[in-house]
């Protein structure tokens, strides 16, 4: 227990310093600079450990702690991310079930994918499949939250249609394969724990999976698909 507290009582000083000279420079005296009249001679000194009043660490320590505290901060920054969804007031049940999944989304506790059909700007009816997180890891959703823009399917989401142009899309992403050419129609395959999400409203969604309709005033139609990832054991 004493060496833990002494670890971490170490590395909270050594994140005070910038670099290792630093830190064998906040242990030399100005009556060791007196004597010695050499700076590099009293840090070489420090490091042995002839002088100093601190704790004796190598370069090679100092440096590898100071990586391992950069990490650890960085990590808890990262856990610490305020959600895109927060603080927001959500004008519309859309966005409200997009707060309601954002976090479960983000963490891998939860895959949606997000059906949406409705027209553009000119006019155009489009309809689409969205893997939720996927779409959340690479875009800022605030301007969604916030009503400054509308989220419609693209061209590069799991699947795409323009029912004016009849131009049809499908691609993979990091969390579904497409099986599009099939009997019983578009299928999403998990790529975690490989089970299968029907879209398909006359017949269950699949193992894990819920089908949620939307009622909004933004979209002429959402269905989300809610798919909880197990993996295999």
């Amino acid at each position: 227990m004493q060496e833990e507290e002494a670890a971490a009582t170490a590395d909270s000083i050594i994140s005070q310093f910038n670099t290792y000279e630093d830190f064998l420079d906040s242990q030399i005296t100005p009556l060791d600079l007196y004597y010695l009249e050499d700076e590099e001679l009293a840090r070489q000194l420090v490091e042995l450990g002839y002088r100093g009043s601190g704790e004796v660490l190598k370069r090679e320590e100092f440096e590898a702690r100071k990586a391992a505290a950069e990490a650890a901060r960085l990590s808890q920054r990262t856990q610490q991310k305020v959600l895109a969804s927060a603080g927001k007031e959500l004008k519309d049940n859309f966005l409200v079930a997009l707060a309601q999944r954002e976090e479960a989304n983000r963490s891998g506790k939860l895959s949606s994918i997000i059906f949406i059909r409705d027209r553009t700007a000119r006019n155009q009816e489009l309809s689409g499949y969205i893997d939720y997180a996927h779409r959340l890891k690479n875009e800022d959703f605030e301007p969604y939250f916030n009503g400054k823009k509308k989220l419609m399917p693209r061209p590069s989401d799991l699947s795409f249609y323009n029912w004016e142009t009849h131009v049809s899309t499908s691609n993979p992403s990091p969390n579904y394969q497409v099986i599009a050419e099939n009997a019983s129609g578009l299928l999403f395959k998990n790529k975690r724990d490989r089970k299968i999400i029907n879209v398909d409203p006359k017949v269950l969604p699949g193992d894990n999976t819920t089908r949620t309709p939307i009622q909004t005033d933004l979209y002429t139609q959402v269905v989300i698909y809610d798919h909880i990832t197990r993996r295999k054991t």
